[in-house]
């Protein structure tokens, strides 16, 4: 038998979290004192601390703790339930990390505001190129938008080029147009260079990129949710300069390793004389 305090510490609870339990019949003393009033626990109680705590952690409360408890829930059923809340706050808090790297760039776009750009612009032809590609819409341009759509689109059209037994020749390639149905929506196109001949059963398109004959062009460096300050330094040379935009930028994906803040992405931009 343990007493309330060690029983505590061995649970990783408060006294008083288990003495609110107690009150509220979720676990109560596996003995009390009648004399003193002291409360003992055994150490197999350790497994029902346990999943009251898992399930307050998922969102139940004490008294529908005390109910599924009380109907018995089976280790494996108490596990899914865990695993499936495990999957929930990884998706919350990798969608909070994006929207707190959203949050970043634009911060840096505002601190940039009447500063001399460090980016450097360049002014070049982009040649034409054959790509693989899967194409998918997305609710708007915004990072918070693109980025859901474009990532499963490159880890899908990975395993597609896998079976087709093709190997990229050349960076990855992305690119924009508004979407048919309109509203802001956006048209997201995520391809790989490559040297292929059409042929039946790809399971992706094969696209003839045209040149662009004038595009003006800068490197990202990190991760693409936190484009915002190049896009935006990019969108002021061209304006500076007496061009304008001829359309989405391309996104020529130059070096992807696993860390995305240590991306380089070229983005491609066309213009004309405005």
């Amino acid at each position: 038998m343990f007493t309330i305090g060690d029983f505590a510490k061995h649970g990783r609870v408060s006294v008083r979290m288990l003495r609110h339990y107690d009150a509220v019949g979720l676990l109560r003393p596996a003995r009390v004192d009648p004399a003193s009033g002291y409360r003992f626990y055994a150490a197999h109680q350790l497994a029902r601390l346990n999943r009251v705590i898992a399930l307050k952690d998922l969102g139940f409360t004490l008294g529908q703790v005390r109910t599924i408890l009380d109907e018995r829930v089976t280790t494996e059923q108490l596990q899914g339930m865990l695993r499936l809340r495990r999957a929930e706050l990884a998706a919350a808090a990798e969608a909070a990390a994006a929207r707190l790297a959203q949050v970043e760039a634009r911060l840096r776009a505002i601190e940039s505001e009447g500063q001399m750009s460090a980016v450097e612009i360049v002014v070049k032809t982009i040649p034409p190129v054959r790509v693989a590609a899967l194409s998918g819409t997305a609710a708007g341009y915004g990072p918070d938008d693109i980025s859901p759509v474009i990532q499963p689109l490159y880890d899908e059209l990975c395993c597609r080029l896998a079976t087709a037994g093709i190997t990229p020749s050349g960076p990855g390639i992305a690119w924009y147009e508004d979407a048919p149905e309109g509203d802001g929506a956006i048209t997201v196109h995520a391809g790989f260079t490559v040297v292929a001949e059409p042929r039946d059963g790809l399971g992706f398109a094969l696209v003839d990129l045209p040149a662009i004959e004038t595009a003006a062009t800068v490197v990202h460096r990190g991760s693409m949710d936190q484009v915002m300050p190049t896009a935006q330094a990019l969108a002021r040379w061209i304006e500076a300069n007496g061009y304008r935009s001829a359309g989405y930028a391309r996104e020529l994906y130059l070096e992807c390793p696993e860390d995305r803040d240590q991306w380089v992405t070229e983005l491609q931009e066309p213009v004309v004389r405005g």
